[in-house]
């Protein structure tokens, strides 16, 4: 009889490579955490860009986590208890826009990449914190994925996964976007995309409130 952290069904790697094929999709959407992450190395650094990618990668395989240890049962169960995260998060979405709108037109702070790295890195793990709807959307490719039941070592090998699959695409963004030429590009044109990524943010924060 095997020990009860090892029964549970098989995962092989088709599954693995099913669920990082959903996951680049997911990541590569256009979305807060995106934007986030973009601008982040624009307006700074690559170290800058990295650790809010950090932030955001660390905070994604939490939802993961918590999605194989059943929360989205608990949402089910206490339906405010989503509804509050939601609104927040919402609020919190549409806070970024509102402030990314107002200092569009004011110049680059030119100390902005050396900005604290502990601060960009809550800043993503904020961002994607501000979206709980992650947590179902996890539930959803985790059962449609995996056969059921996977073991304990299978489920911790899925979240290591999952953290190792953001880093690598948010710290390639930020090595892309880190060159001269992006950043120039970025000073350039600061002011309209500034306002375009306080409008898209903006609109996901409002859907978000809104969505039922």
């Amino acid at each position: 009889m095997y020990p009860p952290f090892v029964t549970g069904d098989l995962m092989d790697l088709s599954h693995i490579l099913a669920f990082n094929a959903t996951l680049l999709v997911a990541i590569l959407s256009p979305g807060p955490a995106m934007l986030m992450s973009i601008r982040a190395t624009l307006a700074g650094s690559f170290r800058q860009g990295f650790m809010v990618g950090l932030g955001l990668a660390t905070m994604a395989a939490t939802w993961t986590t918590l999605a194989l240890l059943g929360l989205d049962g608990i949402f089910t169960l206490f339906p405010w208890a989503y509804l509050t995260l939601k609104i927040a998060g919402a609020l919190y979405l549409i806070w970024i826009a509102v402030q990314t709108w107002r200092h569009a037109r004011i110049p680059l702070d030119p100390d902005a990449a050396s900005h604290p790295r502990g601060r960009s890195f809550l800043s993503g793990l904020a961002v994607n914190l501000a979206n709980p709807k992650s947590v179902l959307f996890a539930s959803a490719v985790l059962l449609v994925i995996f056969p059921p039941d996977i073991t304990l070592a299978d489920k911790a090998f899925v979240v290591a996964n999952h953290l190792v699959v953001e880093i690598l695409c948010y710290s390639a963004f930020a090595a892309l976007l880190s060159t001269p030429a992006a950043r120039d590009g970025y000073l350039r044109a600061k002011t309209t995309l500034d306002r375009v990524a306080a409008g898209v943010m903006g609109a996901l924060g409002l859907r978000l409130l809104l969505d039922r």
